[in-house]
């Protein structure tokens, strides 16, 4: 148990403001700072930072708390190990006492494994168990050094060579199943979970080995497995070779979509790539990405199945308010064959000539039909506008529609209108909707009669006084400051 009085110590040397400032763009309002919020997706900010209270809340999603509470979240930590996390930020030293619980030790312990895993699989790799593996790493082109630097490493064609390893090493069974890198089956026999495959360790930003990648070099079985969710990882929330990413200068991430491609990538001078953990990119690795570049070029596959991934992967990076630009690779499957054939000079330049999400996106409609056929133009400009209509900048519009209009030779002006069209419409039916909302919980508007006629014109800002009230209603703590922070005088 750590006492109160050094969890006061710990929030005092932390400047809520200060703390918050390093990981989210906010802007001073008044009293309160205000910015996008970092858990969940959005465009207008609703995240408030109130300094005098040393709190923070977010009217999206309703996150809220204290400094500690938005350590636990933006880090994926658990409270002793986020008040860890603040005191060593703070130049404070926690005894070992004071942070250690069952689910903080057992954390620790898989980490330790995980340690003693990826040891283990290096060893195996440089042995003469590893040839096969290490030649597999070899002929794709990586140095001793690059292999080293990953800590790349094998796993034996063996039921239980780590098993035994583990266990030697003073960790108990259910320790070693916690961790994932041992399986226990029905019968509660345990077995290694990773065979005669390539492994590739997952580092955190601290350092901590906290999962692996495991390819097959032969055999039945899938081409990739990955550790499952464990108390020490969890996929959704962590980026392969991000804790090389993190130092680049650039203020660009290349997102690629497989483990060989980071490292390739990082081989031929792109220390910025980052793979996703053998899942989608997700949205929280979307904002984890926006905490440590301002844009994104996204290098997937060129097949379909990569072209289908970079589509959803530029909406979740765009709503984490980065920059995204997306490279089409022609003449190779994937950005690591791209550079073995055309070299890194090359790749270099196919990033800087990379196109906006955007772009990309227009391209791609423009390559599915022929824009030399009357069909295919049409088809082609009804998909386009559709597309730009969704963007919300009107200038970037305007360009758009310029060079669809030089493209396909169609008047700039019959596009626009047409794009305008669709906002309309989108727009009505937004209203449309947001009125059914609103019927739900409002008898005036239900019934069809306005007692209020006064609510009536003034409908946006009675709706969101009446959604100030129900946050209040719901987090009562919170109802000083959102009160503070209301003009009641200038209200209608």
């Amino acid at each position: 148990m750590i006492p109160d009085g050094v969890i006061e110590e710990i929030k005092y040397r932390n400047d809520i403001e200060s703390v918050i400032s390093s990981y989210v763009q906010v802007k001073r309002r008044g009293r309160n700072l205000v910015g996008l919020c970092p858990f969940h997706s959005e465009k207008t900010p609703s995240f408030t930072v109130y300094p005098d209270s040393q709190s923070f809340f977010c009217f999206g999603c309703g996150a809220g708390g204290d400094v500690v509470t938005f350590i636990r979240r933006i880090e994926n930590l658990d409270y002793r190990e986020a008040l860890k996390f603040l005191a060593e930020r703070a130049g404070m030293k926690l005894s070992d006492e004071y942070v250690e619980d069952d689910a903080a030790k057992l954390k620790m312990r898989i980490l330790e494994i995980n340690r003693t895993a990826a040891s283990f699989y290096y060893n195996s790799l440089v042995s003469d168990a590893g040839k096969g593996a290490l030649r597999y790493l070899t002929e794709r082109g990586l140095s001793n050094r690059i292999i080293r630097k990953f800590g790349l490493g094998y796993a034996p064609d063996s039921w239980n060579a780590l098993l035994y390893k583990l266990k030697d090493s003073g960790f108990s069974e259910k320790e070693i199943e916690a961790s994932g890198v041992v399986i226990k089956n029905r019968n509660g026999k345990m077995y290694d979970a990773y065979r005669n495959r390539v492994m590739f360790p997952i580092i955190d930003l601290r350092g901590n080995v906290i999962g692996f990648g495991a390819r097959k070099l032969e055999g039945d079985g899938p081409k990739y497995i990955n550790s499952p969710d464990t108390a020490a990882y969890k996929k959704s929330r962590n980026l392969f070779a991000l804790n090389f990413a993190k130092n680049d200068k650039s203020g660009n991430i290349i997102l690629v979509e497989g483990y060989m491609d980071a490292i390739s990538l990082y081989q031929a001078g792109f220390e910025n790539a980052v793979a996703t953990c053998g899942t989608a990119l997700t949205a929280e690795q979307a904002r984890l990405i926006s905490q440590y570049a301002k844009s994104v070029t996204i290098s997937y596959d060129s097949d379909e199945a990569g072209i289908k991934a970079a589509r959803r992967a530029a909406p979740l990076l765009d709503a984490a308010g980065v920059r995204v630009k997306a490279l089409r690779i022609e003449g190779a499957k994937d950005p690591d064959e791209y550079i073995k054939k055309f070299g890194a000079l090359r790749f270099k330049k196919l990033i800087e000539d990379s196109a906006s999400a955007a772009e990309y996106e227009l391209d791609l409609i423009k390559r599915r039909y022929d824009e030399h056929t009357n069909e295919g133009k049409i088809a082609i400009l009804k998909e386009s506008c559709a597309y730009v209509a969704g963007v919300a900048n009107p200038l970037e519009r305007e360009v758009y529609a310029g060079n669809l209009s030089k493209e396909l030779g169609v008047d700039k002006d019959a596009i626009l209108r047409q794009i305008n069209e669709i906002i309309r419409r989108k727009s009505g039916e937004e209203r449309k909707k947001s009125m059914r909302d609103l019927k739900i919980f409002d008898p005036e508007v239900k019934s069809g009669r306005i007692v209020d006629p006064d609510r009536a014109k003034h409908i946006k800002t009675a709706v969101a006084q009446e959604k100030l009230i129900a946050c209040m209603l719901k987090y009562p703590e919170y109802a000083e400051k959102i009160i503070a922070g209301v003009d009641i005088e200038g209200m209608p």
